[in-house]
Formats: structure tokens, C-alpha cells, sequence
């Protein structure tokens, strides 16, 4: 599986090297994608300098953790959003058949990926600790890339969970595109602005306040307005991160039993 993973990148490498206009632009989007998301967080707080006690630099880390977890899945984990696409159309299949591990094989079919938005994502992260004035100790330089790791698995996670719901309905466009939405649009914010069902559904059923909100309280030393909770919580998004993975595993392997094909 090592060997098969390193020609994995080759090819990728290869691919990129052969289409590299492609590259450029696809990295040029991951600028303006992210830029954007940055300057209307930036415009808002002109206009709030302050949402619930959270100014624009402490933002700006909690979207730079966000991003770098993010994009570490990207890099990593990205093929795996493909599956209903294959389930459709019938391609699935072959990963049956071969001896290798069907959720490897995905996870390893060449997509042209190269980890550009990862290296962008460390690059802000890094300006962004700097920028929030984040004490650097030895405890965030241990804890700080368990966190990103840990942020990655809970993005894998449920877009492994999501997958695995095309096994039984094909379909799953709409699906994908609430989880994707609830991600993008609610981890832009601390999670203590919103509702209390919001909450809870950002911290016990789509753990996505474990990829940035938990942790940032820890290493800014925030208190959380309006929410009991220990700063050190945080520091338990590695442990989360690798349990929604096992648990969506085992959801995968449940969904490969029932597995039909689509007849094409």
C-alpha cells in the first residue's frame, strides 16, 4: 500500500508538470477563494469591531485553523467526495475486485491534486498566530498540528459518511451540499454567536466547532460568553478527529455489505 501511494503522487506530480496552466489557475482560485472569505470577514468586522468578544486577528486565526485542517484533508482525503460519482456510474465496482482496500484505492485514484492549498493554508496559519499574537510554546507546538491533523479526520469523517450514503441512494448531491454549506459559512464565526441548537449541532452531531472554535479558545485563552466549558477541550480534537473516522469506517464497511451496483 506504501509503494502504491507513492506512485500515487508521482502521478500526480507527473500531471501536474504536464498541465500546468491548469495548476496555476486551480491555484490562483485557492488564492481568490480564500481572499474573499478573508476580506468579507475583514468588511464585517469594520462594522463589528468586536462579535462576542472575538476581534478581526482573533478571527482571522480561527479561519486560518479552519482552512489549514481543511486543506490538509483536501490534499490528503479530496477523492473521497467522489464515490457517488463513481457509485453512478457504475466504477465503483473495480475497487471491488482488486485486493487493495476499496476505501485506499479511492482515496488513491489520480486527480490531478497537488497539496498548493495546503501550503497556502500553512503559510496564513503561521501569518495568522503571528498576526492574533498566539503564545508559541512548546504546548501549541505539539498540540497545534495534533489539532490540523485532527481537524482533517472530522472533515474525512463526514465526507466519508456522506459518501457512504450513495451505497443505498445513488444521489447524494444535496446532502453533500448541506454539509459542505454548514462548514464553509458557520466555522467562519465562534460557534458562542449562534442559537443553542446551532451549537449543538456543530459540537455533537457535525463536530466542525472541534476543527477551529474549541481549540482557539485554548490557544488564545478566550472565555467563551455564554457557554460553560473547559478551554481545554480543545486539546480533544485529535481524539474526536480519530473517532469520527473510525466510526464512518465502520459505517463505510456497512455500506460496502449492502453494496448492489447501479447496473451500468
Amino acid at each position: 500500500m506504501l509503494g502504491a501511494y507513492v506512485q500515487y503522487w508521482r502521478t500526480n506530480l507527473l500531471t501536474m508538470l504536464e498541465y500546468r496552466a491548469n495548476f496555476i489557475m486551480w491555484f490562483a482560485f485557492t488564492i481568490v477563494y480564500h481572499g474573499v472569505a478573508l476580506g468579507a470577514l475583514y468588511v464585517t468586522m469594520r462594522q463589528f469591531p468586536s462579535m462576542n468578544g472575538w476581534d478581526f486577528r482573533q478571527m482571522f486565526f480561527l479561519y486560518a485553523l479552519w482552512m489549514t485542517g481543511h486543506e490538509l484533508h483536501n490534499a490528503l482525503f479530496f477523492n473521497v467526495v467522489s464515490v457517488p460519482e463513481f457509485v453512478r456510474e457504475g466504477r465503483f465496482d473495480r475497487f471491488l475486485v482488486r485486493p487493495l482496500d476499496a476505501l485506499f484505492q479511492v482515496l488513491t485514484v489520480p486527480a490531478q491534486l497537488f497539496p498548493d492549498g495546503l501550503i497556502l493554508a500553512i503559510a496564513t496559519f503561521v501569518f495568522a498566530t503571528a498576526y492574533a499574537h498566539v503564545r508559541v510554546d512548546w504546548i501549541f507546538c505539539v498540540f497545534a498540528p495534533l489539532v490540523i491533523a485532527g481537524g482533517a479526520l472530522i472533515d474525512l469523517g463526514i465526507s466519508l459518511g456522506v459518501a457512504t450514503v450513495s451505497f443505498w441512494f445513488v444521489r447524494v448531491d444535496t446532502l453533500r451540499w448541506v454539509v459542505m454549506s454548514l462548514e464553509q459559512d458557520f466555522t467562519r464565526y465562534p460557534i458562542s454567536i449562534y442559537t443553542r441548537g446551532v451549537r449543538v449541532v456543530l459540537t455533537f452531531i457535525l463536530p466542525f466547532a472541534f476543527m477551529n472554535f474549541f481549540p482557539a479558545v485554548y490557544f488564545l485563552h478566550k472565555a467563551t460568553t455564554g457557554m460553560q466549558i473547559d478551554p481545554r477541550l480543545g486539546l480533544l480534537t485529535p481524539a474526536i478527529g480519530l473517532g469520527w473516522f473510525f466510526v464512518s469506517y465502520a459505517f463505510w464497511q456497512v455500506g460496502l455489505r449492502h453494496y448492489q451496483g447501479t447496473g451500468s
